[in-house]
Protein backbone atom coordinates (compact mmCIF):
# COMPACT_ATOMS: atom_id res chain seq x y z
CA UNK A 1 0.00 0.00 0.00
CA UNK A 2 2.69 2.50 -1.07
CA UNK A 3 4.67 1.96 2.11
CA UNK A 4 1.74 2.86 4.36
CA UNK A 5 1.47 1.10 7.74
CA UNK A 6 -0.81 -1.87 7.28
CA UNK A 7 -2.08 -5.07 8.84
CA UNK A 8 -3.15 -8.12 6.85
CA UNK A 9 -5.57 -10.72 8.17
CA UNK A 10 -6.31 -14.09 6.60
CA UNK A 11 -9.04 -16.66 7.10
CA UNK A 12 -9.77 -20.03 5.55
CA UNK A 13 -13.46 -20.85 5.55
CA UNK A 14 -13.50 -24.60 5.02
CA UNK A 15 -15.83 -26.34 2.61
CA UNK A 16 -19.30 -26.54 4.17
CA UNK A 17 -18.73 -23.95 6.92
CA UNK A 18 -22.08 -22.23 7.64
CA UNK A 19 -23.51 -24.18 4.71
CA UNK A 20 -21.35 -22.53 2.02
CA UNK A 21 -19.54 -24.70 -0.56
CA UNK A 22 -15.82 -24.46 -1.22
CA UNK A 23 -12.63 -23.82 0.71
CA UNK A 24 -12.67 -20.04 0.68
CA UNK A 25 -9.36 -18.29 1.32
CA UNK A 26 -10.01 -14.65 2.30
CA UNK A 27 -7.60 -11.82 3.04
CA UNK A 28 -8.35 -8.32 4.29
CA UNK A 29 -5.70 -5.60 4.51
CA UNK A 30 -6.17 -2.43 6.54
CA UNK A 31 -3.77 0.42 5.77
CA UNK A 32 -3.34 4.06 6.82
CA UNK A 33 -1.72 6.87 4.88
CA UNK A 34 -0.73 10.49 5.45
CA UNK A 35 -3.91 11.69 3.67
CA UNK A 36 -6.02 10.64 6.67
CA UNK A 37 -7.37 7.62 4.85
CA UNK A 38 -8.18 4.17 6.14
CA UNK A 39 -8.08 1.80 3.19
CA UNK A 40 -9.58 -1.70 3.27
CA UNK A 41 -8.62 -4.18 0.55
CA UNK A 42 -10.46 -7.50 0.33
CA UNK A 43 -9.30 -10.54 -1.67
CA UNK A 44 -10.59 -14.11 -1.82
CA UNK A 45 -10.43 -17.31 -3.86
CA UNK A 46 -12.39 -20.56 -3.75
CA UNK A 47 -12.10 -24.12 -5.01
CA UNK A 48 -15.87 -24.55 -5.61
CA UNK A 49 -18.61 -22.29 -6.91
CA UNK A 50 -19.80 -20.17 -3.99
CA UNK A 51 -21.13 -16.72 -3.13
CA UNK A 52 -19.29 -13.95 -1.29
CA UNK A 53 -20.14 -10.41 -0.17
CA UNK A 54 -17.75 -8.90 2.39
CA UNK A 55 -18.16 -5.53 4.11
CA UNK A 56 -17.16 -3.44 7.13
CA UNK A 57 -19.75 -2.71 9.84
CA UNK A 58 -18.05 0.12 11.74
CA UNK A 59 -20.26 2.69 13.48
CA UNK A 60 -19.41 6.37 13.18
CA UNK A 61 -20.37 9.46 15.14
CA UNK A 62 -18.38 12.44 13.93
CA UNK A 63 -19.47 14.53 16.92
CA UNK A 64 -17.37 12.26 19.15
CA UNK A 65 -17.77 9.48 21.67
CA UNK A 66 -20.96 9.89 23.72
CA UNK A 67 -21.81 13.26 22.15
CA UNK A 68 -25.41 12.47 21.30
CA UNK A 69 -27.17 11.07 18.25
CA UNK A 70 -26.23 11.41 14.59
CA UNK A 71 -29.44 13.09 13.38
CA UNK A 72 -27.76 16.46 12.72
CA UNK A 73 -25.02 14.90 10.58
CA UNK A 74 -25.44 16.00 6.97
CA UNK A 75 -25.42 13.06 4.55
CA UNK A 76 -24.80 12.86 0.80
CA UNK A 77 -25.15 9.50 -0.95
CA UNK A 78 -24.27 9.28 -4.62
CA UNK A 79 -27.25 7.13 -5.55
CA UNK A 80 -30.35 7.72 -7.65
CA UNK A 81 -31.87 4.35 -6.65
CA UNK A 82 -32.18 2.12 -3.61
CA UNK A 83 -33.41 -1.42 -2.96
CA UNK A 84 -36.70 -1.40 -1.01
CA UNK A 85 -37.29 -4.17 1.52
CA UNK A 86 -40.10 -6.35 2.78
CA UNK A 87 -41.30 -6.57 6.38
CA UNK A 88 -38.27 -8.73 7.23
CA UNK A 89 -35.90 -6.10 5.80
CA UNK A 90 -34.99 -8.33 2.84
CA UNK A 91 -34.81 -6.60 -0.58
CA UNK A 92 -37.76 -7.36 -2.83
CA UNK A 93 -35.68 -7.22 -6.03
CA UNK A 94 -36.70 -3.73 -7.14
CA UNK A 95 -34.32 -0.87 -7.92
CA UNK A 96 -36.50 2.07 -6.88
CA UNK A 97 -35.84 5.71 -7.69
CA UNK A 98 -35.07 7.95 -4.71
CA UNK A 99 -36.74 10.89 -6.47
CA UNK A 100 -39.40 12.43 -4.25
CA UNK A 101 -38.70 10.07 -1.34
CA UNK A 102 -36.91 10.37 2.04
CA UNK A 103 -34.13 8.27 0.46
CA UNK A 104 -32.93 11.08 -1.80
CA UNK A 105 -29.57 12.11 -0.36
CA UNK A 106 -28.12 13.28 -3.66
CA UNK A 107 -28.32 16.78 -2.19
CA UNK A 108 -26.69 16.91 1.29
CA UNK A 109 -29.46 16.53 3.88
CA UNK A 110 -29.52 16.12 7.66
CA UNK A 111 -29.96 12.45 8.55
CA UNK A 112 -32.79 13.32 10.92
CA UNK A 113 -34.70 15.58 8.53
CA UNK A 114 -37.06 12.81 7.35
CA UNK A 115 -36.12 9.75 9.39
CA UNK A 116 -39.35 9.63 11.42
CA UNK A 117 -41.66 10.10 8.46
CA UNK A 118 -44.55 7.79 7.60
CA UNK A 119 -42.86 6.32 4.52
CA UNK A 120 -43.45 2.56 4.60
CA UNK A 121 -39.77 1.79 4.07
CA UNK A 122 -38.72 3.97 7.01
CA UNK A 123 -41.36 2.39 9.21
CA UNK A 124 -40.14 -1.10 8.31
CA UNK A 125 -36.52 -0.24 9.06
CA UNK A 126 -37.33 1.93 12.10
CA UNK A 127 -35.24 4.48 10.21
CA UNK A 128 -32.69 3.98 7.47
CA UNK A 129 -31.42 0.43 7.05
CA UNK A 130 -31.30 0.16 3.28
CA UNK A 131 -28.94 -0.54 0.41
CA UNK A 132 -28.33 2.31 -2.02
CA UNK A 133 -27.47 1.60 -5.67
CA UNK A 134 -24.40 3.72 -6.30
CA UNK A 135 -24.16 5.79 -9.45
CA UNK A 136 -21.17 5.18 -11.68
CA UNK A 137 -19.38 2.03 -12.77
CA UNK A 138 -18.79 -0.71 -10.22
CA UNK A 139 -15.14 -1.74 -10.04
CA UNK A 140 -13.78 1.81 -10.23
CA UNK A 141 -12.90 3.50 -6.93
CA UNK A 142 -15.38 6.38 -6.66
CA UNK A 143 -17.12 8.53 -4.06
CA UNK A 144 -20.12 6.76 -2.54
CA UNK A 145 -21.03 9.07 0.35
CA UNK A 146 -19.95 12.18 2.22
CA UNK A 147 -20.96 12.99 5.78
CA UNK A 148 -20.41 16.28 7.61
CA UNK A 149 -20.95 16.99 11.31
CA UNK A 150 -21.69 20.73 11.48
CA UNK A 151 -20.74 21.39 15.10
CA UNK A 152 -17.27 19.82 14.99
CA UNK A 153 -16.64 20.36 11.28
CA UNK A 154 -15.52 16.76 10.86
CA UNK A 155 -16.05 15.14 7.46
CA UNK A 156 -16.09 11.51 6.36
CA UNK A 157 -15.92 10.57 2.68
CA UNK A 158 -16.43 6.95 1.65
CA UNK A 159 -15.02 5.70 -1.65
CA UNK A 160 -15.51 2.19 -2.95
CA UNK A 161 -15.29 -0.15 -5.92
CA UNK A 162 -18.55 -1.82 -4.84
CA UNK A 163 -21.95 -1.22 -6.51
CA UNK A 164 -23.87 -0.52 -3.29
CA UNK A 165 -23.71 0.90 0.22
CA UNK A 166 -25.94 -0.03 3.15
CA UNK A 167 -26.88 3.07 5.15
CA UNK A 168 -27.88 2.21 8.73
CA UNK A 169 -28.77 4.71 11.44
CA UNK A 170 -28.39 2.71 14.64
CA UNK A 171 -32.12 2.08 14.91
CA UNK A 172 -31.68 -0.86 17.27
CA UNK A 173 -29.08 0.63 19.61
CA UNK A 174 -30.69 0.80 23.05
CA UNK A 175 -28.00 1.85 25.52
CA UNK A 176 -27.04 -1.67 26.56
CA UNK A 177 -23.73 -1.52 24.66
CA UNK A 178 -20.99 0.67 26.14
CA UNK A 179 -17.87 2.04 24.51
CA UNK A 180 -14.91 4.14 25.59
CA UNK A 181 -15.09 5.58 29.12
CA UNK A 182 -18.26 3.57 29.65
CA UNK A 183 -20.30 5.77 27.30
CA UNK A 184 -23.58 4.11 26.30
CA UNK A 185 -24.64 3.71 22.68
CA UNK A 186 -28.24 4.88 22.73
CA UNK A 187 -30.77 4.99 19.89
CA UNK A 188 -29.18 6.45 16.73
CA UNK A 189 -25.89 7.29 18.41
CA UNK A 190 -24.01 5.94 15.39
CA UNK A 191 -24.41 5.35 11.67
CA UNK A 192 -22.91 2.79 9.30
CA UNK A 193 -21.98 2.99 5.63
CA UNK A 194 -21.36 -0.62 4.59
CA UNK A 195 -19.99 -0.87 1.06
CA UNK A 196 -21.11 -4.08 -0.60
CA UNK A 197 -22.98 -5.92 -3.31
CA UNK A 198 -26.72 -5.80 -2.73
CA UNK A 199 -28.23 -7.92 0.07
CA UNK A 200 -29.99 -11.12 -1.04
CA UNK A 201 -28.21 -11.00 -4.41
CA UNK A 202 -28.09 -14.82 -4.83
CA UNK A 203 -31.92 -14.81 -4.83
CA UNK A 204 -32.40 -11.74 -7.02
CA UNK A 205 -31.41 -12.32 -10.68
CA UNK A 206 -31.63 -8.59 -11.46
CA UNK A 207 -28.95 -7.72 -8.87
CA UNK A 208 -25.20 -7.79 -9.63
CA UNK A 209 -23.89 -11.31 -9.06
CA UNK A 210 -22.04 -12.31 -5.88
CA UNK A 211 -20.93 -15.62 -7.39
CA UNK A 212 -17.26 -16.55 -7.00
CA UNK A 213 -15.89 -19.45 -9.03
CA UNK A 214 -12.63 -21.40 -9.00
CA UNK A 215 -9.92 -19.59 -10.91
CA UNK A 216 -11.43 -16.16 -10.26
CA UNK A 217 -10.37 -13.73 -7.54
CA UNK A 218 -12.72 -11.65 -5.42
CA UNK A 219 -11.17 -8.21 -5.04
CA UNK A 220 -12.74 -5.00 -3.68
CA UNK A 221 -11.51 -1.80 -2.05
CA UNK A 222 -13.10 0.74 0.27
CA UNK A 223 -11.53 3.95 1.55
CA UNK A 224 -12.66 6.05 4.53
CA UNK A 225 -11.22 9.55 4.15
CA UNK A 226 -11.36 11.92 7.13
CA UNK A 227 -10.97 15.70 7.07
CA UNK A 228 -12.33 18.81 8.78
CA UNK A 229 -13.66 22.25 8.01
CA UNK A 230 -14.31 25.21 10.27
CA UNK A 231 -16.82 24.25 12.94
CA UNK A 232 -20.08 26.20 13.09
Amino acid sequence: MDGAPAVEMRYLSKDGEEGYPGNLSATVTYSLNDRNELRIDYRATTDKDTVLNLTNHSYFNLAGQGEGNILNHVMMINAARFTPVDAGLIPIGELRSVEGTPFDFRTPTAIGARIDGKDEQLVRGKGYDHNFVLDGQAGALALAAKVTEPKSGRILEVLTTEPGVQFYTGNFLDGTIHGKAGKAYNLRYGFCLETQHFPDSPNQPSFPSTALRPGAEYRTTTVYHFSAESAR
